[in-house]
C-alpha cells in the first residue's frame, strides 16, 4: 500500500475513534507542521483561529514539552484563556492527546468526544495510530536532482510547457518528476510539495 493510501486509512480509523473530531499536526518544524488535518466542528476551528489559540493552547504546550499519551483532563496545566472550557462548548468536552517524535520534528495528535472520557483501550488505539502516522509521514531527506530541478522551475513561476522546454524534456516527463517528488514528500499538490521541500531545506 502506498504511503498516501496508508495515511488515508489511518486517518479514517482515527476518525472512527473521534466522535467530535480530531487534529493531526505531523512533524512540527520551525513552528509549523509538514502535514495537518483537522476535523473538529467548523465553528470551533474558526473561533480557535480568530483568537490565535494555537499560541496559548495548553495541550499544544504539553505536546511540545512531553512525549506520551494523556487525557485532556489529566494534564493539570494552567489554562488562563479557558480554551478547554470554550472547546467544551463546541462539543469537545473530553479529549486525548498523543505526542511523539524528537523535539525538532514532533507530532501532536488529538481526539475529542462530547459524551464521556476515552477508555484506556481507546487511548491505546489512538496512540498506536498516532505513532504510525508519525512514522509513515516522515519526509525523505533527499530528492533527486531531476525532482529538484522540476520543482524549482514550477516554484519560479514556469508553466508545465515552459518548464519542460527549459529542462529539455517532454511535458509528460516533467509531470512524472513532479509526481514522484509529491510522493516522496507526502504532498497532495505540487504547491504543497514545493513548500515542504523549502521547509526541510531541499529547495
Amino acid at each position: 500500500m502506498s504511503k498516501p493510501a496508508e495515511m488515508t486509512r489511518l486517518l479514517s480509523k482515527l476518525g472512527g475513534l473521534s466522535p467530535s473530531g480530531y487534529s493531526t499536526a505531523l512533524h512540527i518544524r520551525y513552528a509549523s507542521p509538514l502535514f495537518m488535518d483537522v476535523t473538529y466542528p467548523c465553528e470551533w476551528i474558526e473561533h480557535y483561529t480568530i483568537n490565535a489559540f494555537a499560541l496559548r493552547d495548553p495541550m499544544i504546550a504539553w505536546g511540545l514539552s512531553c512525549e506520551g499519551t494523556t487525557r485532556w483532563s489529566e494534564t493539570g496545566l494552567p489554562d488562563p484563556f479557558n480554551i478547554m472550557g470554550q472547546a467544551a462548548d463546541y462539543g469537545l468536552q473530553f479529549g486525548v492527546s498523543v505526542s511523539c517524535g524528537e523535539v525538532r520534528s514532533r507530532s501532536i495528535i488529538a481526539s475529542a468526544r462530547s459524551d464521556r472520557e476515552f477508555t484506556d483501550d481507546e487511548m491505546g488505539s489512538i496512540a498506536k495510530i498516532a505513532r504510525l502516522l508519525h512514522q509513515i509521514s516522515e519526509p525523505r531527506q533527499q530528492l533527486t536532482p531531476a525532482q529538484v530541478q522540476a520543482l524549482r522551475c514550477i516554484a519560479s513561476g514556469d508553466r508545465y510547457a515552459a518548464a519542460a522546454a527549459k529542462l529539455g524534456i517532454s511535458e509528460s516527463a516533467l509531470k512524472a518528476r513532479l509526481g514522484s517528488a509529491r510522493e516522496r514528500l507526502m504532498a497532495r499538490t505540487t504547491s504543497e510539495a514545493i513548500q515542504k521541500a523549502k521547509d526541510i531545506k531541499l529547495l
